[in-house]
C-alpha cells in the first residue's frame, strides 16, 4: 500500500475564493511531465518537497518564489540547519515569502496572480505556474477496506507495532501506515512485514532507527531525537557541534557551509540523535545511524580511524570534542602534575 503525494503543478486558474485543495483537484499537471520551464514559479510549502523543488527550478533558470505559512523553512529540522538553507536560498535568488497565507488565485488574461497575506498586508504575486507541496494524503479510495474489517482514517491504515491491521490476517507497510514517508522506511517495513506475516516473526517497527535527508544543496540529514525531543522526554542532553569550516576536506572542496551536530545523554556517550548539514550529509549520517542501531556510543566512533582528508572527519571531530569535554579542571591539573613529574 502506498500513499498519494499532494505534489502537483497547477496550470489552470480559478476564482480567488477557491481553496488550494480545489486547485489541485481541478487544474494540475504532474511535475515530471513538464516539457517547458516555467519562467516564474510559485512554490507553496517550505517542507522538504517544496525546498528541494524550489532550489532545483531556480537552478534550472526559473524565477522562484517560495511561500510558507510558518516563519521558518523545514519546521521539523534543527533551526540552525534551516537557517543555513535559508541563507543559501537568499543567495541563490529565491524569493522567500515566510509567514504568508494564500488567499486565492485570480487571473488576468494568461497570467495567474496569487493573492498573499503577510503581516496584515495583502499582496499580488504574478506567476506562470504553481507547485503545491503541502503534504500527503493516503491513497485508499476504492480499496473497500471496511469490508475486510480494516480500520483507516485521514492519516492512512492503522497498524500495530508488528504492522498488523485491525484484521490480523492483513498487514500493511510503507507510506500508507507510517508517519515516516520515505522509500528507505518502506523498504525496512517491508522486510519486517515479510518476517512477521510469512515466518511467524515478532519484529517491531518501534525498534527501527530511521534517518532522513532533505536533498537540497547543502543536504540536511537527521537521525534520532532532536534536543527538544529529548528534553520533552525528561532527558538531560549534551549537544556538541563541529562546523564544516573546521574540516580540512570541506574547506578544500569549497563546501564549508554547514555543520555536524550530535545530542548525547548527559554524562554519557550515548547518542540520542544527530543532524548533519553538508553537500553529502545523507552519506555522512549513516555512521551515526549505525552507531545508534548497534548500541555504540560516540567514544566508539572516536576509536575508529577515519581516512584523511574526508568530510566525514566532522563526525570524528564530534567524538574528539566529547573526549575533551571529559577532561575536567581537576583532571587537567592532575595530568599536568603527572607530566611534570615524568619530565624529571
Amino acid at each position: 500500500m502506498l500513499s498519494k503525494s499532494r505534489k502537483s503543478l497547477s496550470r489552470g486558474c480559478v476564482n480567488s475564493n477557491k481553496s488550494i485543495g480545489n486547485i489541485n483537484k481541478k487544474f494540475y499537471r504532474l511535475l515530471f511531465e513538464l516539457t517547458e520551464l516555467p519562467g516564474c514559479l510559485a512554490v507553496i510549502g517550505g517542507g522538504p518537497i517544496g525546498c528541494e523543488m524550489a532550489q532545483a527550478f531556480a537552478r534550472f533558470g526559473s524565477r522562484v518564489s517560495l511561500i510558507q505559512h510558518g516563519l521558518h523553512l523545514l519546521s521539523r529540522e534543527d533551526s540552525d540547519a534551516a537557517e543555513v538553507l535559508h541563507s543559501v536560498f537568499v543567495r541563490e535568488g529565491i524569493d522567500l515569502r515566510l509567514g504568508a497565507k494564500i488567499l486565492g488565485i485570480e487571473t488576468n488574461g494568461k497570467d495567474k496572480i496569487l493573492l498573499i497575506e503577510r503581516d496584515g498586508a495583502t499582496m499580488n504575486l504574478p506567476v506562470d505556474a504553481i507547485l503545491v507541496g503541502v503534504g500527503r494524503a493516503p491513497n485508499i479510495e476504492g480499496l473497500d477496506l471496511e469490508k475486510a474489517g480494516i480500520i483507516s482514517d485521514r492519516t492512512g491504515v492503522q497498524v500495530n507495532d508488528l504492522l498488523q491491521t485491525s484484521n490480523p490476517h492483513v498487514y500493511a507497510a510503507g507510506d500508507i501506515c507510517s508517519p515516516y514517508k520515505f522509500t528507505h522506511t518502506a523498504d525496512a517495513q517491508a522486510r519486517i512485514l515479510i518476517a512477521n506475516a510469512l515466518f511467524m516473526g515478532r519484529q517491531k517497527v518501534s525498534n527501527l532507527t530511521i534517518p532522513w535527508c532533505t536533498y537540497t544543496d547543502p543536504e540536511i540529514a537527521h537521525v534520532g531525537m532532536s534536543e527538544q525531543d529529548a528534553v520533552e522526554k525528561g532527558l538531560a542532553v549534551t549537544t556538541l557541534t563541529v562546523p564544516l569550516a573546521a574540516v580540512d576536506r570541506a574547506i578544500l572542496d569549497g563546501e564549508s557551509e554547514g555543520f555536524a551536530r550530535i545530542h548525547l545523554r548527559q554524562g554519557t556517550d550515548k547518542i540520542l540523535g544527530a543532524t548533519v548539514v553538508a553537500r553529502h550529509a545523507g552519506e555522512m549520517i549513516n555512521e551515526i545511524t549505525l552507531a545508534i542501531t548497534g548500541g555504540l556510543g560516540l567514544a566508539a566512533i572516536g576509536r575508529t580511524i577515519h581516512p584523511y582528508p574526508t568530510q566525514a572527519e566532522a563526525i570524528k571531530k564530534l567524538a574528539d570534542a566529547y573526549n575533551r569535554s571529559r577532561l575536567t579542571w581537576s583532571a587537567k591539573k592532575i595530568l599536568g602534575l603527572w607530566l611534570q613529574w615524568r619530565r624529571r
